[in-house]
């Protein structure tokens, strides 16, 4: 079975991302050999997968130990890595086609934000940018890029040269994203009084053991009242996963339209939760067809009737890893 990968971007409806969902679990199913040797050791019967809530989700920690690819090749045109303590295993999201991912991040931005090219991106990612394999980094360093803006750029450790870089946009009414990491982005406040009117303040997550973790509600209280703004953004994505959902600041993620997130009990992984309960969150992220689209996380969360979800925590046997969650 072959499948278009443009006609990810093409989903609208909740029928459409069921039926391309259905068409990518056969796929995954045949072509996947991490997925297919799963789905076999479940007892998995194929012709049994009528709809959503049928597709088994592929336990995120595969990605650690297992080559996760879906198709005849095996080549990749890069591997992105998380982030981990010293001597721990990382995961590995080995990705067939760039442009895919590029096309996801570019539209997902666009969904929620408008044009990139409305924008000045400025990047405070110094523990992303001091490894290789970051896909996020690979995602802001092409949003800078194309917002074609010539004060776009990252930051490591000079704080100063941001304050005034920020206060220089401001002054111009420039509309601004400081996209970055949540303990760069304390750090920056710090003795550093702001008022910014016209740019979007957008954490990461992930304190990376260089301060105290704390939940998002206080660390964004803190944000709010030193950069001087109504609310903070948040992106949510991890390694394994070429899509992200983005949060304006009430709390809940919204997924792009071809992405959608649900939960599972956190005492039977292979149970469907209903909305509003706490549990372990499920993705399906279509963008991984060369890899796979059924993920279920480590982490905590809520999902809503409207599509929206919250991250609340990490399960207790969870390592702490960089991505966006503030354990509780």
């Amino acid at each position: 079975m072959q499948l278009d990968p443009s006609s990810i971007f093409t989903v609208t409806t909740a029928e459409d991302f069921e039926k391309l969902s259905l068409k990518v679990f056969q796929f995954q199913i045949r072509k996947n050999p991490v997925y297919q040797s799963y789905c076999a050791y479940l007892g998995v019967k194929v012709e049994a997968i009528k709809t959503l809530d049928d597709i088994p989700y592929l336990p995120i920690q595969f990605f650690k130990t297992k080559k996760v690819v879906s198709g005849e090749g095996t080549d990749q045109e890069a591997v992105f890595s998380s982030s981990g303590t010293t001597g721990s295993v990382t995961s590995k999201h080995y990705v067939h086609d760039l442009k895919l991912y590029e096309t996801s991040y570019q539209k997902a931005f666009a969904h929620f934000y408008g044009s990139i090219e409305d924008y000045c991106v400025l990047a405070l990612l110094p523990s992303y940018l001091e490894r290789e394999g970051s896909s996020l980094i690979y995602m802001v360093n092409d949003l800078i890029k194309k917002s074609e803006h010539p004060k776009s750029g990252f930051y490591l450790n000079n704080l100063n040269d941001l304050k005034h870089m920020l206060a220089d946009l401001e002054s111009s009414h420039t509309k601004t994203l400081l996209i970055g990491v949540s303990f760069a982005l304390l750090n920056l406040i710090e003795n550093m009084g702001l008022s910014l009117k016209h740019t979007v303040v957008m954490e990461t997550g992930g304190m990376k053991g260089r301060r105290r973790e704390m939940i998002r509600s206080e660390l964004h209280g803190i944000l709010k009242k030193g950069f001087g703004v109504s609310e903070i953004h948040s992106e949510y994505g991890m390694t394994e996963l070429l899509s992200q959902a983005y949060s304006k600041g009430n709390g809940k993620f919204y997924c792009p339209p071809w992405m959608k997130v649900s939960t599972r009990d956190t005492e039977d992984p292979l149970s469907n939760q209903a909305l509003g309960k706490t549990g372990g969150i499920n993705i399906v992220d279509l963008a991984n067809i060369n890899s796979c689209a059924f993920i279920a996380t480590q982490d905590l969360g809520k999902a809503y009737e409207d599509g929206s979800f919250e991250v609340l925590g990490r399960f207790d046997n969870a390592d702490i890893r960089g991505c966006n969650l503030m354990v509780l």
